[in-house]
């Protein structure tokens, strides 16, 4: 039996896996630590396999923010994540994996552009936030060894039942506009169902390196719109008349480019062989059908 400890209790992430490795209780005994406070550093991490590490600030920031806010992305993503790894390590742990995120590539391409993010693509963060956690990543990776591995995942955006974030967003435009714009952008994406499928493949096999858990196939926003209201038995009306204005306002609204901009990573075979396909991810997001993990 494996024993897994995911820090950062109630957190998203975390309680997604947790739920989803219960399927298997003669396999995984998995425990949560809440780091609120300093208290998690009397807790001894002896014993578990794996430390699932999913605590951290989320990106909530537009535009420029305060030197109080920049500093606590860095105390909390950056120096936390690092002194929870080299606890694991002294403590004994064999794998520890890091929730970081494609935010290390900087921002999306501009409307008509496409960035494809390769094993080679130099990170580029753009902001505190983005920079915290690339700053994490070249904290733990040299702790790496024979007997503790470290994993960093770089996701895309995540979305499923509950999810927070530019989810929410998109789906509350599908059920209440009549009109949104027709864009035939791409974008990597990853279905909560999916992420925790990746993450028992990573524990099973102790992988260690930096990987790109994402969908199998690219996302276009306007399509996603249109997918979610369909679920809802809506027709969404999809218009290429806010193109111009859109385009024209690229590079300089960050919104906009965070939704109709494209920025994917090179499809590889590092996925995972058991997905939920997108439609069905959708319909299980908008709980139109019942998601059991």
């Amino acid at each position: 039996m494996k024993r897994i400890l995911i820090t950062g209790a109630n957190s998203y992430i975390g309680t997604s896996v947790e739920k989803y490795l219960a399927q298997w209780p003669d396999q995984y005994q998995v425990d949560t630590i809440d780091m609120i406070d300093d208290s998690w550093r009397e807790k001894s991490f002896a014993g578990y396999d794996c430390v699932f590490h999913v605590a951290g600030i989320a990106h909530q920031d537009s535009g420029k923010i305060t030197e109080e806010r920049k500093q606590l992305y860095y105390k909390v993503n950056t120096d936390l994540t690092v002194d929870t790894a080299k606890k694991a390590k002294a403590d004994g742990v064999k794998q520890f994996i890091f929730m970081s995120s494609i935010i290390v590539y900087g921002l999306s391409a501009k409307m008509g552009e496409m960035k494809v993010i390769t094993t080679e693509t130099k990170p580029t963060p753009e902001g505190a936030y983005g920079d915290s956690k690339l700053q994490a990543e070249l904290g733990i990776l040299p702790l790496s060894d024979e007997s503790f591995k470290v994993c960093v995942l770089r996701p895309p955006m995540i979305y499923g039942p509950g999810c927070k974030g530019n989810y929410p967003i998109l789906s509350k435009a599908a059920k209440t506009l009549p009109f949104f714009p027709d864009v035939q952008n791409q974008r990597s994406m990853l279905f909560v169902g999916n992420l925790c499928v990746y993450v028992k493949r990573v524990i099973d096999s102790m992988m260690f390196g930096v990987f790109f858990p994402q969908n199998k196939g690219y996302v276009c926003t306007s399509d996603m719109v249109r997918q979610i209201a369909k679920t809802h038995g809506k027709k969404i009306h999809l218009t290429k008349v806010f193109n111009p204005l859109l385009r024209l306002f690229s590079g300089k609204i960050g919104i906009i480019d965070k939704v109709f901009g494209s920025m994917v990573y090179e499809q590889s075979n590092n996925i995972p062989t058991e997905m939920i396909g997108f439609s069905d991810s959708i319909a299980l997001t908008e709980g139109a059908e019942q998601y059991e993990f």
